[in-house]
Order: structure tokens, then C-alpha cells, then sequence
């Protein structure tokens, strides 16, 4: 298994403590664009998506495998696992999100909004409360090298959440490509990169239950200083880590960037997972790279 020196940039004093492995691993570099890592802690194993190649692949972490998990894959982008262990994820293709349950029946969550379909379902999360929440920006009707050519027709690109009741609700506008998202560990503030406006917002999503108000706040926080954000998780202690085109950038929760992971390609995804949720997983351009770290991601329904 081929591995790279691992290269911590430190901007905040607060980072100087992070680190982990003096190297990072090469888990997999066959990809044409990978995206989407999520980590199921039950078969000790990632999914992540080849989204032009239009295949979702599996890393065995007990064998050091990769294999094909499904193929065709809808052009699928980013997925989460619910309380249930059960798979949701964005795909282009079926312009949809959908959930996979145990025995590997494939249902349709999301694939409208007030009767018009959706663009192109990008990143994911699952809230206690049983709700679905997702970005939906139009990079898979844009072309044909992540889905179908199409026109959108919810005009523009939201930020949406589905509830448990599967209701599906525009419940945050004021986007270019809003892209990825994660709560904070308390789930009172949803955090959502705009990747055209290269930049970091951050909403409070109110009290959990179907009866929660739409996101108030959006204060962006942070501007990215190598491409534009794309992926995000929050870590046990609240720091927000972000897929950029240098690597990953680590961020205190007022978006101080504190510092970076530095990798040679561009990075678009990120999860934690591992026995002990912490190995961050990192999709970059055409490689799947692994570090074990000190710090533990929050913990997730299902994951980290």
C-alpha cells in the first residue's frame, strides 16, 4: 500500500496539538472523480462514489479490498447512514435521494419539491429526529460527465429536508451550488459550504421534530483560500473540517481556519470512521486516501 508523507499546516496555535500518522495511505487511485465516502462502523467497510464512471465502490477495511458495490449507480454523489444503519444517498442520475434498506431494496426519499423535480441531490446528513436534510445544486444537469442534461426547474439551487412524515421542504435559499453540510454535534446549527461562492455558512436549524422551522441565520463564516469548499464533517470538539483544493482545512466553529492537512490533489469529500472513529477518509480527485488522527469525528446516527 503505497503512502505519502502527511504535511500539517499550522495557521492557530489551537491546531498545534492536532495530528495523528506521520503519513497518509493510498487506499485506492483507479477513480475518475470520487466523492460521497460514508462509513459503516457494523461491516467495517466505506462506500464512495465514481461518479463519472458511474459506480459506487466499496473499501473492505479488515482486507484492504475495493470492489464495486453497485454499478450502475444512478451517477450517485454523497450518502450518510440514518439511525438504522440503512444507507441515503444523492444521486444525479435519478435526480433523487434515496435509501437503501438490509436487503438491498432501493427506496425513493426525495425527488420533487412542490411538484417539480430536483436538480441534482450532492451531499446528506440524517438528523436524530428521523429527518433527511440535503443539498441540491444542478453540477448533474449541468452536463453529462455526472448525469443528464437538463433544465432545472426549482429555480436555482436550495438547501431541502425531508421529514420523517417524508415531506419534503425548501428550507434554505440564497445559494449558488450549495454543496456539502453537517450539523454540529448538539444538531442545533446546520453548517453548508456554497462552493461557487467559495465560502462557509452557518444556520441554526432550530428544536428537532417535523414541526422545525425553516433554518434562520446563514451568516457565512468562513471564505476558502484554494478553490471553494466541497465536503464537510464536524469532529467531537466542534471543529469543522472542509474539503478544499489543497486538502482538508480544519476550522473552530466561528470559521477561524486553524489549519490544513495538505494533500497533492483536490480534495471533495471527507468522513470519519474506523474502529474508533478516528481515521478520516478523504475522496481527492482520483485517489482514496486514509490517516489515523487523535481527534474523534461527533458521532453521527449510525456513523461519525
Amino acid at each position: 500500500m503505497a503512502t505519502i508523507r502527511t504535511e500539517w499546516e499550522i495557521r492557530d496555535e489551537r491546531f498545534r496539538g492536532i495530528g495523528g500518522d506521520r503519513f497518509v495511505r493510498v487506499l485506492f487511485d483507479g477513480g475518475r472523480w470520487l466523492e460521497g465516502p460514508a462509513y459503516s462502523p457494523a461491516w467495517r467497510s466505506l462506500l464512495f462514489s465514481d461518479i463519472p464512471n458511474d459506480r459506487v465502490l466499496r473499501y473492505d477495511e479488515t482486507t484492504g479490498a475495493v470492489g464495486v458495490w453497485r454499478e450502475p449507480a444512478h451517477y450517485a454523489n454523497g450518502r450518510t447512514l440514518d439511525r438504522a444503519g440503512r444507507i441515503v444517498s444523492c444521486e444525479h442520475g435519478s435526480r433523487s435521494v434515496t435509501r437503501v434498506e438490509p436487503d438491498g431494496t432501493r427506496t425513493v426519499l426525495a425527488d420533487a419539491w412542490d411538484g417539480h423535480r430536483l436538480n441534482s441531490p450532492n451531499d446528506v446528513v440524517a438528523r436524530a429526529d428521523g429527518s433527511i436534510w440535503f443539498t441540491d445544486p444542478s453540477y448533474g444537469i449541468d452536463t453529462v460527465y455526472e448525469g443528464h442534461r437538463a433544465e432545472t426547474e426549482t429555480g436555482g439551487c436550495h438547501v431541502y429536508r425531508v421529514g420523517s412524515d417524508g415531506t419534503v421542504a425548501r428550507v434554505a435559499e440564497d445559494f449558488d451550488r450549495p454543496n456539502g453540510l453537517a450539523f454540529s454535534a448538539d444538531e442545533q446549527t446546520l453548517y453548508v459550504t456554497d462552493t461557487g461562492r467559495r465560502h462557509l455558512r452557518r444556520f441554526s436549524a432550530g428544536t428537532a421534530g417535523d414541526d422545525a422551522p425553516v433554518l434562520s441565520g446563514g451568516d457565512v463564516i468562513a471564505e476558502c483560500d484554494a478553490g471553494g469548499y466541497d465536503g464537510i464533517r464536524v469532529d467531537a470538539a466542534g471543529r469543522i473540517w472542509g474539503a478544499a483544493a489543497d486538502g482538508l482545512h480544519c476550522l473552530a466553529p466561528d470559521g477561524t481556519l486553524l489549519g490544513k492537512l495538505r494533500l497533492p490533489e483536490i480534495c471533495s469529500n471527507l468522513t470519519f470512521g474506523g474502529p474508533r472513529g478516528n481515521t478520516l477518509f478523504v475522496t481527492a480527485t482520483n485517489t482514496l486516501y486514509a490517516v489515523m488522527v487523535n481527534v474523534t469525528g461527533a458521532r453521527y446516527p449510525a456513523g461519525r
